[in-house]
Formats: C-alpha cells, sequence, structure tokens
C-alpha cells in the first residue's frame, strides 16, 4: 500500500501558518502573530538502542510575539485502524523532554473518505479518587466529518487543497474539485499550484471524462477566467515539452541505429578482407558472410559499398 503521509507533510510544510489557522486558531488569539517556525527532527531519541525508531509525522515548532512556544505534533492517518493513541502518548511525551520549555499539543487529522461506525479511542485517564495519575487527549480531525460546501468561501489555501477529502453528495463532485482548483490558484503561488494541483487530482481521484468536464466549466465562469488561460497555457508548454522528448529520443534511437549499422558494416568488411588474407576464394567468402559475391569483389576491391541492412548476417 502507498504510504500518503509524504503528501501530506509537504502540504503541511509548505503552508504551516495557514495550517495552523485552521485547524488550531486559538494559537494565534492567544499568544499573537508567529514570528518563526522551525520544523524539528522527526525521530525521537530513544530510551535504549534495541527500541525501534519512533518517526513522527511531522512536529512543527512555533514561535510567537510573546515568546510562547507551541510545539504542534501533527500526525496524518489514512487508515485508522493502524492509528494508536498509546503510540501518540508516547511521541508526545518524548518531545515534551526534548522542549521542556514548549507547549506541546498533540493533533491527528484522520484523512479517509468513509464513514466510521465506531471512533477511535480519544483519551487516556488513569485516577483513583480525587488523585489524578493520568489525563491525555489530543486535538482531533477528521476530514469527512466536514462538509466540503462550508468550506468554498474560505480563504486558505489547506482547506482549498482538501476539499476533495471532506463530505459531498455524488452531484457535488465536479463543483468541489473546481472550488478546489479555484481556490489555490488564487491563493498560492504558480508553482505551488502546479505542485498541489496534482494533490487534488490524485485525491479526488478524478478521471479523464471528469477533466474535460471540469475544464470546460472552469472555461464558462469570469471567475475562472484566469485559471482557465493558465491551464491551456500550461498544457499547451507541457505538450511542447513532451513533443522535444519525444524529437529527442526519436533522434537519439536514429543515431543508435545508424551507429550500429556503421558498426555492423565495418565489422564485415574487415572479415571479408581477412578472410581473404588466408587464401578463400570470393565464393567462400561470400558463403561465409552471407552475402552476394558482387559485394565481396567490391570490399575487395577497396570500392564503396553499402551493405543493405537486410543482407548483414550475424557473424
Amino acid at each position: 500500500m502507498i504510504s500518503h503521509d509524504p503528501n501530506f507533510k509537504n502540504l503541511f510544510q509548505d503552508f504551516p501558518r495557514e495550517t495552523l489557522k485552521w485547524l488550531f486558531p486559538q494559537a494565534e488569539q492567544n499568544w499573537g502573530k508567529i514570528v518563526s517556525i522551525d520544523f524539528t527532527r522527526q525521530e525521537p531519541k530513544k530510551h535504549h538502542l534495541s527500541d525501534a525508531g519512533l518517526v513522527l509525522d511531522l512536529p512543527i515548532l512555533f514561535h510567537f510575539e510573546n515568546q510562547q512556544l507551541l510545539l504542534w505534533l501533527v500526525e496524518f492517518q489514512e487508515d485508522k485502524s493502524k492509528f494508536s493513541i498509546y503510540k501518540l502518548l508516547r511521541y508526545t511525551t518524548d518531545m515534551m523532554e526534548a522542549y521542556p520549555d514548549a507547549l506541546v499539543v498533540p493533533t491527528v487529522l484522520f484523512t479517509d473518505r468513509i464513514k466510521w461506525r465506531k471512533t477511535v479511542l480519544l483519551e487516556l485517564h488513569t485516577q483513583i479518587n480525587d488523585r489524578l495519575f493520568l489525563h491525555f487527549e489530543y486535538v482531533f480531525h477528521k476530514l469527512f466529518d466536514l462538509n466540503a460546501r462550508d468550506y468554498y468561501n474560505m480563504d486558505n489555501p489547506v482547506v482549498k487543497i482538501l476539499l476533495p477529502k471532506m463530505k459531498y453528495d455524488k452531484h457535488e463532485r465536479i463543483e468541489v474539485i473546481r472550488q478546489a482548483y479555484k481556490g489555490l490558484f488564487q491563493l498560492a503561488t504558480r508553482g505551488l499550484f502546479d505542485k498541489y494541483v496534482d494533490f487534488i487530482d490524485v485525491y479526488s481521484e478524478i478521471s479523464d471524462q471528469e477533466q474535460q468536464q471540469l475544464y470546460e466549466i472552469i472555461i464558462q465562469h469570469k471567475e475562472t477566467a484566469m485559471l482557465a488561460q493558465y491551464i491551456r497555457e500550461k498544457g499547451r508548454q507541457e505538450g511542447m515539452e513532451k513533443g522535444m522528448e519525444k524529437g529527442m529520443e526519436k533522434g537519439m534511437e536514429k543515431g543508435m541505429e545508424k551507429g550500429m549499422e556503421e558498426g555492423t558494416q565495418k565489422t564485415v568488411i574487415a572479415l571479408v578482407r581477412n578472410a581473404r588474407k588466408k587464401g578463400l576464394s570470393e565464393e567462400i567468402i561470400a558463403q561465409i558472410v552471407d552475402l552476394d559475391v558482387n559485394l565481396v569483389r567490391q570490399i575487395l576491391n577497396n570500392e564503396p559499398v553499402e551493405i543493405p541492412l537486410h543482407l548483414l548476417a550475424d557473424p
């Protein structure tokens, strides 16, 4: 099974501020603007060398105006059956030890587009009478619990990119993808648009027929006129690049064929001349190299000769 974690990691690494603003808006509300962002190492230290490595999905360290440090530990789960709150607790305590001055907020984003019959474990709690030994919980987000249409007007590129992973009716599908395209085009650089439009296509599982339908709808809307022009130009550019690549490949193939042809002819000519030095007759040489005797005579007389490929035999 293909791991989708790297795709979501890339998304959050390219848009850390936007992601935090969407999934954890209390941060900036409480501590002001973000001053700097650091992506911490993903593998916490081992307690014993024999321990298996714990690879964190994406720990991000935010520095705010009032010096508050927030270590945002984000885990992406496409398959909820593989999620373990106990493993997440270990991640969290390891990062708390590594960054004692930071407020560590574990967050899990469940990305599968299916309804759940049973939810995952949301907290751990151990208490005797009024003595609390442990209480652990995390910020829980499930994309499929969100209605895509509710986010059409949110100016956040991460939200736009993830629209196809949210909930929508079957008849809304093309409009959801259009809104994702439009929002990403308006809110991101052209380089990031090119990068994450593929993300949208992959996670919406859009077909070629739907892609054509989507493009026709984009053309019809004035608000997406610039997007339509960009897609058109991009398609033309990619077509030219593919054409150039194909032309280069064809040229190289022809060059190789020509080189092989010339090399093979030189080999046959050398065989004919060596056979003559050994005293063999022209007729015998012709039989050995499987050539017409007249071609053999031309070779022996040092006349220019072009041996047709179909006459060349394996020597």
